[in-house]
């Protein structure tokens, strides 16, 4: 089957196991959004598909090819993008140069050109303030950048870790219809880790409930915002 495919996946941090027996299929082409408490193992999880964090056991794999224990520019390079938030930008850098970062190793310097301008297309806002330094932008736009400079690699997985964070209700509001729009548009293969989970839930096609390292639901995402117990114990209503 083509997309991420995580069976029996487990994480220890020392002692403690943040990731127990973690399994679920994030369809190639679909959004999938991973909600959770804080504490759940979301950003574990991302971390142990980037390459960024070591596993104990267990296999996930992308298209049929195994991403466990490759080195994180290889998977970058091979098309698996991670945006862990927007403080991931170079703040010293211009915007314009954080954005050329992900277009260094890229042979086809048309293509990177071509990818820049969608980016600025999709974020208009980044086209406004391409001279300006990273760390003058806002908490969202530094977020748009982040995303943008993932998209100028062309990537055919993105793995986004929590991009709602820190930020105002009417920015969230757009940077997710951005994401949606990546998955509907685009053909992008999403992995959305949360803990604003109804915000996710809303933009996915597949919702995967955390709690404490392990899976205790997978399914489409409107059945999960409409079941009862999901939204008592994950949504406040």
């Amino acid at each position: 089957m083509n997309g991420l495919i995580v069976n029996n996946l487990t994480v220890d941090h020392g002692a403690i196991r943040a990731i127990d027996n973690l399994s679920f299929i994030a369809p190639r082409g679909k959004l999938t959004a991973i909600i959770g408490s804080n504490g759940a193992g979301k950003t574990t999880l991302l971390r142990a598909l980037s390459g960024l964090k070591d596993v104990k056991n267990g296999s996930a794999s992308w298209n049929g090819k195994s991403i466990l224990n490759a080195r994180p520019e290889n998977l970058a390079r091979s098309g698996i993008m991670h945006v862990s938030d927007g403080k991931s930008v170079i703040a010293e850098l211009s915007v314009k140069d954080n954005l050329a970062l992900a277009g260094l190793w890229q042979r086809d310097k048309k293509d990177v050109a071509k990818a820049t301008q969608e980016v600025i297309d999709l974020f208009p806002r980044l086209g406004e303030r391409l001279q300006q330094s990273a760390g003058s932008l806002s908490g969202g736009e530094r977020q748009m950048l982040a995303i943008g400079r993932a998209l100028v690699a062309r990537p055919k997985l993105l793995l986004l870790d929590e991009p709602s964070l820190g930020l105002a209700p009417l920015i969230i509001e757009q940077i997710f219809q951005t994401i949606k729009t990546l998955s509907t548009d685009m053909g992008l293969t999403v992995v959305l880790v949360e803990q604003n989970a109804m915000g996710a839930l809303k933009i996915a096609d597949i919702g995967v409930v955390l709690n404490l390292g392990s899976v205790v639901a997978v399914d489409n995402a409107q059945t999960l915002l409409n079941d009862p117990a999901v939204r008592a114990a994950y949504l406040g209503f």
